[in-house]
């Protein structure tokens, strides 16, 4: 373990990519949209990543996938991450992501839990095959290097805590060149349950030379503080805890900055920050469907707030920025913002699985070179 921090962490750099306040918003699929990525550096300062696309799909040109690959016109730096499981197909994505579509950074997914992606070797299973994830990494950094766009990759500490593969993933990560690695503290079995093992996250910054962000139980400021003095990561990955808090990035700036970070909107600041984001979302995808897509977050801006049950399902009806605006100017702006919920879990947690599912002879061998993998176009998660 190394020793705590004294001072927080400045800048973090990814090859010649500098992102000045060390805080990465997790992709989330469904979530981390071009009006959700605007909506949250509106609020504060990092690194935006798009929604999680998949190489092969990227490769073929799916439609479905192209949809997903969409960027605000305010989006400054394009940060996209990439699934995939044969390095052919990786590296060309890669390319085609620099090449015909700006990205300035390239995440690869080495720790999605679903079991969808877990029974082909994707995701949390990969990195279980040492070989495999170094000709993923290598063929990944190679195509975006000629762009001079860094690769990093996220990952979990392992199948589960008989199979880890956090510290090995960091070795290669480091010696294929990855600009950085993310480190969600849970296994794959744990998925989204119980706590995160920051620990592990500190023997992985003790173990490698290239920057370590952290990832897992940051729901407030101060949590990213505790984490980075803790382990002596270089930056935070934020996920869970910013559904229905786009503010959390203003509290995080602040709190990098050296300044109090713990904002407590009243329910009116809520409602104007709801609006704000159906009419991103609004924007991009057309009236109708971007007020359908901002249902889904009504209960996470709402959490903790004495609304009633029957508005509460108003709003998760809505079709038009009108109805919203009519629900909403009958919301009290005064209420004061439920301290209750601070620090509380946010988004799905569920329970720890009994075993993960693997291909069949998966765990016969570490290197996995020589094994066929089957890649789909449509697969879209998160880790």
């Amino acid at each position: 373990m190394p020793t705590p921090t004294t001072t927080l962490p400045g800048p973090l750099r990814l090859g010649g990519l500098t992102v000045e306040t060390p805080v990465v918003l997790a992709p989330m699929a469904g979530i981390t949209n071009a009006a959700y990525r605007r909506l949250c550096a509106e609020h504060g300062a990092g690194l935006y990543v798009c929604e999680m696309i998949t190489s092969r799909g990227l490769v073929e040109g799916d439609r479905h996938t192209l949809d997903m690959l969409v960027f605000d016109d305010a989006e400054q730096v394009r940060s996209v991450q990439l699934y995939g499981t044969d390095p052919t197909y990786v590296a060309r994505a890669t390319e085609i992501l620099c090449a015909d579509h700006g990205v300035a950074h390239v995440d690869l997914n080495f720790g999605c839990p679903v079991p969808k992606v877990t029974r082909k070797g994707g995701g949390g299973a990969l990195p279980w095959k040492r070989g495999l994830l170094a000709d993923i990494l290598e063929g990944a950094v190679t195509a975006a290097a000629r762009y001079g766009v860094p690769v990093t990759m996220k990952t979990r500490l392992g199948l589960d805590r008989d199979h880890l593969t956090y510290l090995d993933a960091g070795r290669i990560a480091q010696e294929t060149g990855v600009a950085a690695i993310a480190l969600h503290g849970r296994t794959v079995a744990q998925a989204y349950s119980g706590q995160a093992d920051w620990d592990a996250i500190g023997e992985l910054v003790a173990s490698v030379d290239i920057p370590v962000l952290g990832n897992g139980d940051i729901w407030e400021a101060a949590d990213a503080v505790r984490m980075v003095e803790q382990t002596g990561a270089a930056g935070v990955v934020v996920g869970r805890g910013c559904l229905g808090r786009p503010w959390l990035f203003r509290d995080l700036a602040a709190v990098f900055a050296g300044q109090e970070g713990a904002t407590l909107p009243r329910l009116g600041e809520v409602s104007a920050m709801m609006r704000r984001h159906a009419e991103l979302l609004s924007r991009h995808m057309g009236e109708e469907r971007g007020c359908r897509e901002f249902r889904k977050h009504v209960s996470w801006y709402l959490k903790g707030f004495a609304v009633g049950g029957d508005r509460r399902r108003a709003l998760g009806l809505i079709d038009t920025l009108a109805e919203l605006d009519a629900l909403l100017a009958d919301l009290d702006a005064d209420e004061p913002y439920p301290v209750s919920e601070l620090g509380a879990p946010r988004g799905r947690q569920g329970s720890p699985r009994g075993r993960v599912v693997l291909p069949e002879g998966w765990l016969d061998d570490t290197d996995g070179r020589s094994t066929v993998l089957v890649e789909t176009a449509d697969e879209a998660t998160g880790g």
